[in-house]
């Protein structure tokens, strides 16, 4: 009787404590599904790549775990099914995926136990009601309220500190002059303030948005569909520049989706038309630094290991991008004391005193700062 009790009692155990384990990973099966379905059904049919409904069946673990993982790497491997595959579907490359053997897994097991039926009737029940707002809400990171213009205050000042010069020489209609020498200094100071504050920002852009030749929107690309800003943007980890994506690699895509639910056919045919004239699409540039500035991405991506958004904004969120940071001095310094270097690179090897000092327990991190990060000719060579 006692054996009995006892193997309820673990079997109860077991039901409260799995549970919960296994809502867990079905969200978050969910969540890493939702970067695949941007090219991907599950039972809805072919759409860029394969319907992946069966996959599990198709295809041994490891070799899908590899495939996801970084499919071109198995391409040119010279691996059978995997080039079967490219070749089968127009050779358009799969985005590497920086998952872990588990995240994989958990996505493969998402993707066998995916019931169509439960996530529309999941969907309907908490899908909220449709509200209409009056009042349009700017997004948080547009602060162009911050962002005063002096232009008509310096006009105003300037006539006025004309006027007290001509009323002290010429004209002489107040007849104390201490009044006079009050106007004048005020518009100096106040002039002076504003020529100062408008010098500053010279050669800055701070909430410039440009209107792109294509209506380009990242919050569909970025947000919605959940592309990866490398994809497009591959040369940010091992170049100066970001780089800009070819008419050939919006093709990966477009070669299938030719209709976008908002511009219809009208923006997507500019790709086709730029493919057929040979002729790049001329994007306009939205963040700028000056021309004496040095800035390299590789630096700042792959060994700062900064995530884009932390410059260029919430751009997911954005229709057409806009520089929502001055990228003044300050604000990059101010960055540079406070960011924490990543130390156990090779690289800081010969910083023998911060090392000493870690070591010791005198430091607990090391920032940006102290390896160079206010040295003049670090960006100014």
């Amino acid at each position: 009787m006692k054996l009995i009790k006892h193997f309820v009692f673990i079997n109860t155990l077991l039901l409260f404590i799995t549970t919960p384990i296994t809502k867990i990973h079905a969200q978050e099966g969910k969540d890493l599904f939702t970067v695949c379905a941007a090219c991907h059904t599950i039972g809805g049919g072919t759409l860029i790549g394969p319907d992946l409904k069966g996959v599990n069946d198709r295809r041994d673990e490891a070799w899908l775990i590899k495939f996801i993982q970084n499919s071109q790497a198995l391409v040119q491997a010279g691996d059978e099914a995997a080039v079967k595959l490219f070749a089968e579907y127009n050779n358009i490359p799969m985005p590497p995926n920086d998952l872990t053997d588990d995240q994989v897994r958990t996505l493969l097991k998402y993707i066998e136990e995916f019931d169509a039926t439960k996530v529309v009737s999941s969907a309907m029940q908490e899908k909220p009601a449709e509200t209409v707002s009056e009042n349009i809400i700017e997004p948080s990171y547009l602060k162009k309220a911050d962002a005063r213009k002096f232009g008509t205050i310096f006009i105003i000042v300037l006539v006025l500190f004309v006027l007290a010069l001509a009323d002290l020489f010429i004209t002489r209609f107040i007849k104390a002059k201490f009044v006079h020498l009050i106007v004048i200094l005020i518009s100096i100071f106040i002039m002076g303030e504003i020529i100062v504050i408008e010098a500053q920002g010279i050669g800055r852009q701070q909430y410039y948005e440009p209107i792109q030749p294509i209506a380009f929107s990242h919050k569909i690309h970025a947000g919605q569909n959940k592309i990866d800003c490398l994809y497009c943007h591959s040369t940010a980890t091992k170049s100066m520049h970001a780089g800009i994506p070819s008419t050939q690699l919006c093709m990966n895509c477009h070669n299938v989706v030719k209709s976008g639910k908002i511009t219809g056919t009208e923006e997507i045919a500019k790709i086709y038309k730029s493919l057929e004239t040979q002729t790049p699409i001329e994007w306009i540039k939205v963040h700028n630094v000056p021309d004496h500035v040095f800035f390299s991405h590789a630096q700042h991506v792959e060994v700062g290991k900064i995530s884009c958004n932390e410059c260029h904004g919430p751009v997911e969120t954005m229709d057409r991008v806009m520089q929502v940071s001055d990228l003044s001095m300050g604000w990059c310094i101010e960055c540079h004391r406070t960011r924490e270097v990543q130390f156990t690179n090779n690289f800081y090897k010969d910083y023998k005193k911060l090392h000493e000092e870690i070591n010791s327990g005198k430091r607990s991190r090391v920032t940006v700062d102290l390896v160079g990060g206010e040295d003049c000719q670090k960006c100014h060579y």
